[in-house]
């Protein structure tokens, strides 16, 4: 319990394979746990990684059930068990909301929300037999205020949000403790349209007590404290990381 560290952890990271799903990826190896990362494509995060020989890639869309599934039996299969599940897996249009498609939205709900849902649920039995288990799911602060980022996506992030609290009160006497992450603004590929535009950055700046945008590795240290027992009595919260965004007014 002196140590921080996740050596002998079982994690399981969506989306780890950029922005801060990598970040959270590269520190979990960093701090001993060994990575199970699932996203689209995994070509060449071992070249990315340092301590890759307790990284595992699975390739798949996890709107996909069956690559939900075949997913459950490998961690079931290989660990027995799982200590952290990161669910980071995330995408967005940023638009007006008429200018929506319903197929658009619905996208975005697919893969922002009820793949997530439906990959916590078939991961309970795994995370009970951990008996000090953490879930980490990554939200964003356009589940709390309007940032520009389009109503669905806020909507999906608002969700999260509210999920965490409910799996809270439902899974604590299980030992399983569920938190929300919500960055504002990071430097990531996700954000970087937006991060390019002269006038909207100048905004974002504007409205962060810091006066710069996040680093990915600056969720990532909050993630890692999550995945620790170290923080064995946190649960049921949304702690943002942005860079005091959410306390200005004026």
């Amino acid at each position: 319990m002196n140590n921080w560290s996740l050596q002998g952890k079982k994690a399981l990271i969506t989306g780890g394979t950029k922005g801060i799903g990598l970040a959270i990826t590269r520190e979990f190896l960093e701090l001993g746990a060994e990575v199970l990362v699932v996203a689209r494509s995994t070509k060449n995060i071992q070249g990315k990684l340092k301590n890759s020989a307790n990284l595992f890639t699975v390739e798949g869309d996890l709107t996909n059930r069956e690559v939900r599934q075949s997913l459950f039996k490998k961690i079931n299969e290989n660990w027995g068990k799982l200590d952290v599940l990161v669910n980071n897996v995330g995408t967005n249009m940023r638009k007006k909301f008429v200018e929506y498609t319903e197929e658009e939205y619905r996208q975005i709900f697919e893969t922002n929300l009820f793949s997530m849902m439906e990959l916590t649920k078939l991961c309970y039995p795994l995370l009970k037999k951990s008996e000090s288990a953490s879930v980490i799911n990554i939200a964003s602060v356009a589940g709390s205020f309007d940032v520009l980022s389009g109503p669905p996506y806020g909507m999906t992030k608002a969700a999260i949000i509210q999920f965490t609290k409910h799996l809270t009160a439902e899974w604590s006497i299980d030992n399983i403790r569920v938190n929300s992450i919500s960055p504002w603004y990071i430097d990531t590929p996700l954000a970087k349209p937006v991060l390019e535009q002269p006038e909207r950055l100048e905004k974002i700046l504007a409205r962060t007590p810091m006066g710069r945008v996040g680093q990915p590795h600056e969720v990532s240290a909050l993630a890692s404290f999550l995945a620790m027992d170290k923080s064995s009595y946190i649960t049921g919260q949304n702690i943002m990381v942005d860079g005091g965004m959410s306390a200005k007014g004026l």
